[in-house]
């Protein structure tokens, strides 16, 4: 055993897994919202970390990424676990035993982390917008997860659309129910296409979210309302990207970002 003078539980440049896990569970308030994901460290690997990766997705393309990149957890917005346990089989099995041959870390934020007031999906696209007199819309189980605000000056359509376009690289998806001007914005990120009639029910004449969903089809122009798609994924990234970044500056750990895009 190393003399007591020797033992440092985080060194610079290295942190206790237990440490990290702990602090993005409170960062994250992962326990206050009724999420399908089971949040927080979804798979136990290595119980140093050096090393950051984050991802949209978690896959066996994106595991074993992050195990060749080197890092120690990998942050994930979408994990391994939905509703029910799954045996753990098939891609199932790939998806774990490339963690574990790998000794990588999962962490999964999914629902906290489109919420969450500074790293979040839709605080940061607000931010990105510059977003003014924000409000909390687009609520997941009686729990506020998107923002609602205005625009800084009076824009179209087409050049809101752009400026998304801009911003997420993904080429917009825009069904025009409402009028050709945009000011007052809602974001909810991912799937956010049933959010339509809460927009319109504020007042907002565009809702900005990711994927559209055929039985939504028609809600933009029955309710009146703009309604810009900028991808699923896309609307996404935000949030594993600035969490990762808040890490490195808690903790010092440099990170990485796993683009691996769905074109959905």
């Amino acid at each position: 055993m190393p003399p007591m003078s020797d033992v440092s539980p985080n060194k610079p440049g290295e942190v206790q897994r237990a440490d990290l896990v702990a602090w993005l569970n409170e960062y994250l308030n992962i326990g206050a919202y009724p999420d399908p994901s089971l949040n927080g460290l979804q798979i136990q690997g290595t119980d140093i970390v050096r090393r950051v990766a984050a991802s949209v997705d978690t896959s066996v393309k994106t595991l074993q990424h992050a195990a060749d990149s080197g890092a120690d957890i990998l942050l994930v917005h979408h994990g391994l676990f939905w509703r029910q346990a799954l045996p753990i089989v098939g891609p199932h099995y790939q998806r774990v035993r490339t963690a574990v041959m790998a000794d990588l870390n999962l962490y999964a934020a999914h629902i906290p982390l489109d919420a969450h007031p500074e790293v979040g999906n839709n605080a940061m696209i607000a931010r990105a917008l510059s977003l003014q007199n924000a409000v909390p819309f687009g609520t997941w189980e009686g729990q506020p997860i998107g923002l609602a605000g205005e625009l800084p000056f009076e824009q179209s359509l087409q050049d809101f659309a752009d400026r998304v376009q801009k911003l997420t690289g993904e080429i917009c998806l825009v069904h025009g129910g409402g009028g050709p001007t945009v000011r007052r914005v809602g974001i909810c990120s991912g799937g956010g296409a049933d959010r339509v009639p809460e927009a319109a029910a504020l007042g907002l004449d565009t809702l900005l979210t990711g994927e559209p969903e055929h039985k939504h089809f028609h809600d933009a122009f029955e309710y009146g309302i703009n309604v810009v798609f900028a991808g699923h994924y896309e609307t996404e990234v935000f949030g594993v990207r600035a969490l990762a970044a808040k890490v490195e500056e808690e903790f010092g750990l440099p990170w990485q970002f796993l683009h691996h895009p769905t074109g959905l």
